[in-house]
């Protein structure tokens, strides 16, 4: 982080409401800087390991997120996860979902459909075989997926990603952080419309 060069972080959680939300805008913005700079995705771990029901308050205050999105930005919500699971407030282990198969080069792929399961396929994404179910539909070594879903490796690499998160200057997920000559600038992020972000990151890297 104090190296010279220019990195673009990008902090989420495949369980975060609100990063499903800004999707569509963010994967214009990653088009656009892809072609300038390295962008990295970061684990930022919204919830640690549980197998407790999430309480119903709980619920209701985030079916609640999703109505408010839904209402701000008509982003798509399928209501019928809270009838159809047992949900847990847990997103540790879609994270390292995510981690898994991005050891076989599909991280993102992996990492929107976890977010179409939770968010449009009524699919639990807490559960494991939810994972090992997506990983099949993507064409992923399953018995791969497996065993770096439990590796030492993986708790590993996830711990420093969560570490990184913690050092980054954000206030919630997704985040944005833009590295630039030994410097850290968060980015503006604006749900429907990228553009303010990408020249702000321009003006950055041309100072």
């Amino acid at each position: 982080m104090t190296s010279s060069k220019s990195c673009f972080y990008y902090v989420h959680d495949p369980m975060c409401s609100w990063c499903w939300a800004h999707l569509p805008e963010w994967q214009k913005l990653e088009a656009h800087l892809s072609r300038l700079l390295p962008v990295q995705y970061v684990l930022g771990g919204l919830a640690p390991d549980s197998d407790l029901p999430m309480p119903s308050e709980q619920q209701q205050a985030i079916r609640g997120y999703w109505q408010k999105i839904n209402h701000f930005l008509g982003t798509e919500f399928n209501y019928n996860f809270w009838s159809e699971n047992i949900p847990r407030r847990s997103t540790y282990p879609a994270c390292r979902a995510v981690l898994a198969a991005s050891w076989q080069n599909a991280e993102h792929d992996m990492n929107i459909a976890l977010q179409k399961a939770y968010y449009l396929r009524a699919m639990n994404p807490s559960n494991i075989d939810t994972h090992l179910f997506l990983a099949k539909e993507l064409g992923l070594n399953i018995k791969q997926f497996s065993e770096d879903l439990s590796s030492e490796k993986l708790e590993n690499e996830f711990k420093q990603q969560l570490a990184l998160a913690g050092r980054l200057p954000i206030q919630g997920f997704p985040s944005m952080v833009l590295s630039h000559q030994g410097n850290l600038h968060p980015i503006a992020l604006d749900y429907q419309d990228h553009r303010g972000a990408l020249a702000q990151v321009k003006k950055i890297l041309a100072s």
